[in-house]
């Protein structure tokens, strides 16, 4: 090798600019250029709709699946802002769409993923073949278009609208991603969950890639988790425990729902500002502690375990559970760039605490529920 060939210094660095920088390497901003990359494309599009739901100025949303292989992602909310008619409410859409990070709400328990996502608008619009954007406010219909990121002409006026919201139709790009297939039923996992955290969100969800098939589907659930609970298996009692606490030690809330169902199957899945966190963490180690000091305390009451025996352990008592923890924190602290696993350490002890007081009062006004719970764990730890 040659000493010129060696020569390493900042001429030979190359700085790539805005959405160029998203195009050379996506899975830096998505994740994947497979399926994955595909679906989390569809969430970035929805989530400054989705966030329009919980801040109230929006009540639906609706993303379809369209025959020519786009997604529409359409909100009743007030409307994009718009440079060229000297809207000040907030960022304009153009500069959405062209600027990463731009218009992302505080990472805080209002919003939707905590800003945990934040790249928004532009990147979906750096990895579509074409976009297009309709903002529909005061009184008027306005129009973007773009290529690859690249603004074909000026926002235009095209006429009235009697209606306000925003539409971002976008079509992936066959050069970026592996596939352009979309699994419907994929997506529809993820915002019925969604639905299920925050309930306030409306979400239609519409596949109309076959015409001699469409379908579509609505996610609302304003009984939150209750609601998830009550779907699942064939229960061992017919009350679904659950309750929301706010506490200022971990700067957010908790929401837990739980019942046992007859089974020996434990399914426990818990969450922090939406986000599946499926290594656990401080919320779940917490709802753990809860769970076993409760039981142990109720035993103890009623006497059915002898001041000689062990308290219960969090091990012995998930025969059967289903149960949801979620907590919406101001600042959540996740260990490791996959975000799968919360190290808040002030949850530990706030959701500890919710779950036991809460789940007490519960095992005291039902007795006979109780009993039958425990007679079912004193049989589980036995074997």
């Amino acid at each position: 090798m040659s000493e010129e060939s060696k020569t390493y210094d900042a001429s030979t660095i190359v700085v790539l600019q805005g959405l160029e920088a998203v195009r050379k390497r996506p899975g830096m901003y998505i994740g994947s250029v497979g399926e994955r990359g595909l679906h989390h494309l569809v969430l970035e599009a929805a989530e400054r709709a989705l966030n329009e739901i919980l801040s109230g100025t929006a009540s639906c949303v609706e993303i379809t699946l369209t025959a020519d292989g786009s997604v529409c992602v359409a909100d009743d909310g007030t409307g994009l802002a718009i440079g060229h008619a000297g809207h000040t409410d907030g960022p304009p859409v153009e500069t959405r769409l062209t600027v990463l990070c731009c218009g992302a709400p505080p990472a805080d328990r209002h919003s939707l993923f905590g800003g945990c996502f934040g790249v928004g608008l532009a990147v979906v619009n750096a990895l579509s073949r074409s976009l297009m954007a309709e903002v529909r406010r005061d009184g008027a219909r306005w129009v973007l278009e773009y290529e690859q990121g690249v603004p074909v002409g000026v926002p235009a006026r095209t006429g009235p609208a009697d209606c306000s919201g925003t539409v971002i139709t976008f079509r992936p790009d066959a050069e970026i991603f592996e596939t352009l297939k979309f699994s419907f039923d994929t997506l529809a996992e993820r915002f019925r969950e969604l639905s299920f955290l925050n309930r306030e969100l409306d979400i239609i969800l519409t596949d109309d890639r076959d015409p001699a098939a469409p379908r579509a589907v609505r996610f609302r659930f304003p009984g939150g988790l209750r609601d998830y609970i009550a779907e699942q298996g064939a229960p061992l009692h017919p009350d679904v425990i659950g309750f929301e606490r706010e506490y200022s030690e971990m700067e957010g809330t908790v929401e837990v729902a739980l019942r046992w169902c007859d089974s020996r199957e434990e399914r426990i899945a818990s969450y922090a500002n939406s986000l599946p966190t499926t290594s656990g963490g401080t919320h779940e180690l917490g709802f753990r502690d809860g769970l076993a000091a409760a039981l142990t305390g109720y035993a103890r009451e009623q006497q059915l375990l002898s001041p000689s025996d062990p308290d219960f352990t969090p091990t012995q008592l998930g025969a059967g559970l289903t149960a949801v923890v979620s907590v919406k924190l101001d600042r959540p602290e996740f260990e490791g760039a996959t975000r799968d696993r919360l190290g808040n350490r002030p949850v530990r002890a706030c959701v500890a605490e919710a779950v036991q007081e809460q789940l007490t009062v519960w095992l005291r006004a039902n007795p006979a529920q109780a009993t039958t719970l425990l007679a079912r764990i004193s049989t589980t730890t036995r074997h």
